[in-house]
Formats: structure tokens, C-alpha cells, sequence
């Protein structure tokens, strides 16, 4: 029978947070029509929830996703605005209403991109600041080098780097301490745990976990593909179509049969199995809306068993989830394409 407990915070950039932050990109575009007074609503519900964590970009709906927290930031007010941890990231251009993108890393863009976010998300300083993708083509002290200018300037208070490999998350952190790996893991998502997992824990970088629920695919409720909105770019993603949809929806049936025996739903399974992976992770699932909020805050207090981990762990073999995680352009930055 799985167990429930009070749930401990974890620490985020130097910082006690809840361990299950929110994810903001939904809000602003890939997901299906946006509406900013829900949005708005279920940002103050995460807060009375016990949410600290929150994460955006300034490629999330152009610049649109920054703004929309920083009006919440605003209604919060200052008092408990400095018990919250923002964080943002740089790096991703793109053009309205298109997917493709291009990296740029370049120190000059960095120092611009930063000044934009603090405009829009009305902060002094960011708490967290990820490189979102990573330039090959510019070496990574160069990076690290502009990014911890602006820990110097007090614009930033620590510094993240999202889907890098270890040898580049152990140079990065030997030019300036790097608080934070952001990057996909999850059931169907585990590359991280051969290498980066053991390696983060030593080295004491937290790992935001992104898309912690599969994009809605480990909730056990998500419609098909082609029930999802026009504009939803799950659409697109191969785990969610073809054959490759089918088996991985296999899996989740199986998922949701585990989860009906342990009494659980099946998305505080999911992200209850993220949470035991390390006391390092911090998932970070997306909730447009309040009524998906609270089942997911909840997740936290759930306790499994190592025999009901090494079960989802063997359900959720590497082996057995099928199809690329993004489409050709999604790969764009991304230092490992597991």
C-alpha cells in the first residue's frame, strides 16, 4: 500500500523550494488555445498549494509566458514574491508561429536576452537562469563566462543549463558553480539516470525535470493525437502518433492498472516515481488549469515502495517506449538525442 507523508522541501539554486515546482510554458502556446485569467488563477492557487517553483522562457509564446508571470508577480507583491524561486532561460529564437528554431549563445546575446526577461517578468533579478539549448559552435566557458557576468551585475542569482551532456555540465561547472540541470526525465524519458543522475547528486546540481508526466501522456487520460486542438504540437511528436502511439499508450494502460491497485492515480504515480529517483530532482509538470493543480502539488507526500519503483521501473524500460522524443526541429541545441 503506498504510503503518504508530509513532503520535505528540496533545494533550488541555494534555496528551500517545494519539490514539485510548475511548469508555465502551457500557458502561453503548444497546448492548445491559451486563456491568461485561468492561467492567472491557477498561478495564485499554486502558491496557496505551497508551490515556490516556478519556470518559464522567453521563447514561451514569444516573450508572452514572462510577461504573464511577471503580472502574477506583481499581484503577489513583494513580501511573497522573495519566497518564490523564477526561473527563465535564454537561447532559443524563433519566429511567431513557427516551431523551427535557431541557438544562440553568443555572449552579446545573452547580456540582451537577460535585460528583455527582467523587463517582462518586472524583477530585478532572476533567480535561476538556464541556457535553454546549447551552440556547439560556442565554447562553453564563453557561455558560462557572460552568464556569470550577470550573476556579478545582480541581475541573476544562479545559473542552470538544460539538456547538456556530463562533459559539458562538468566544464560549465568548473568555470562558475551551476546550480541546476534542467532537462526531460521521466517514465518514458530516462536517459539521465546511466550518467547524470549519480553525477549531479555528487556534484550538488539540482535536476528540474521537465515534462515529468510525458506531456500528459503518463496523466492515463490524454485523448489521441488526432482528438487534440489544431494547434497542440503533441500532434506532431512521434510517441504520440502512428505505432509508435500505440504501443506507448499500451504502456500507459498498464500504468493505469498498476495505479488502480496501488490506489493512486496515475499521475501521482508518475511523478511520485521522479521524486524517488534522487533528492536532487525537482519535476516541474505543467498545469494550465486549477483543477489539474492540486493532484499534481499532492504528488509530493506520496511514498513507493523500491518494489513498486523497480516495477515502473521494469514497465518503463528504455527499450520499450517507442519513437523520438521531438520531431527533426525540436532537436535543435539538444546535446544528446536519446
Amino acid at each position: 500500500m503506498t504510503q503518504t507523508a508530509s513532503p520535505n522541501p528540496r533545494t533550488l539554486a541555494g534555496r528551500p523550494v517545494y519539490p514539485i515546482g510548475l511548469g508555465c510554458m502551457g500557458m502561453s502556446e503548444f497546448y492548445g488555445a491559451t486563456d491568461d485569467a485561468e492561467s492567472l488563477a491557477t498561478l495564485h492557487a499554486a502558491v496557496e498549494l505551497g508551490v515556490t517553483h516556478f519556470d518559464t522562457a522567453d521563447t514561451y509564446g514569444h516573450g508572452h509566458n514572462e510577461s504573464l508571470l511577471g503580472r502574477f508577480l506583481a499581484e503577489v507583491g513583494p513580501q511573497r514574491r522573495d519566497t518564490l524561486t523564477i526561473a527563465s532561460k535564454f537561447g532559443i529564437v524563433r519566429e511567431p508561429g513557427r516551431y523551427e528554431r535557431r541557438i544562440d549563445n553568443s555572449p552579446a546575446y545573452i547580456r540582451s536576452a537577460c535585460e528583455a526577461s527582467l523587463k517582462r517578468l518586472g524583477v530585478d533579478c532572476i533567480d535561476l537562469y538556464y541556457c535553454h539549448r546549447r551552440d556547439p559552435e560556442v565554447p562553453i566557458a564563453d557561455v558560462v563566462g557572460a552568464m556569470a557576468s550577470l550573476v556579478e551585475q545582480g541581475k541573476v542569482r544562479s545559473l542552470g543549463l538544460s539538456e547538456v551532456s556530463l562533459p559539458t555540465l562538468q566544464a560549465a561547472h568548473a568555470v562558475h558553480p551551476i546550480a541546476a540541470l534542467q532537462s526531460e526525465f521521466s517514465l518514458w524519458a530516462r536517459e539521465l539516470e546511466a550518467e547524470l543522475l549519480p553525477a549531479t547528486e555528487a556534484m550538488g546540481i539540482a535536476v528540474v525535470a521537465y515534462s515529468p508526466l510525458g506531456r500528459g501522456m503518463l496523466t492515463g487520460a490524454m485523448p489521441a493525437a488526432e482528438a487534440l486542438d489544431e494547434n497542440d504540437f503533441r500532434r506532431s511528436l512521434p510517441r504520440f502518433t502512428g505505432s509508435d502511439g500505440e504501443q506507448n499508450r499500451r504502456l500507459v494502460d498498464e500504468l493505469n492498472r498498476l495505479a488502480k491497485d496501488w490506489g493512486i492515480p496515475a499521475t501521482q504515480l508518475a511523478l511520485a516515481w521522479t521524486l524517488h529517483k534522487g533528492p536532487q530532482v525537482l519535476p516541474i509538470p505543467g498545469a494550465r488549469r486549477q483543477r489539474h493543480l492540486a493532484q499534481n502539488v499532492a504528488s509530493a507526500a506520496i511514498g513507493l515502495s523500491a518494489a513498486q519503483v523497480g516495477e515502473l521501473d521494469a514497465l518503463f524500460a528504455v527499450d520499450k517506449v517507442r519513437g523520438d522524443r521531438y520531431p527533426q526541429a525540436g532537436w535543435a541545441g539538444i546535446e544528446s538525442r536519446a
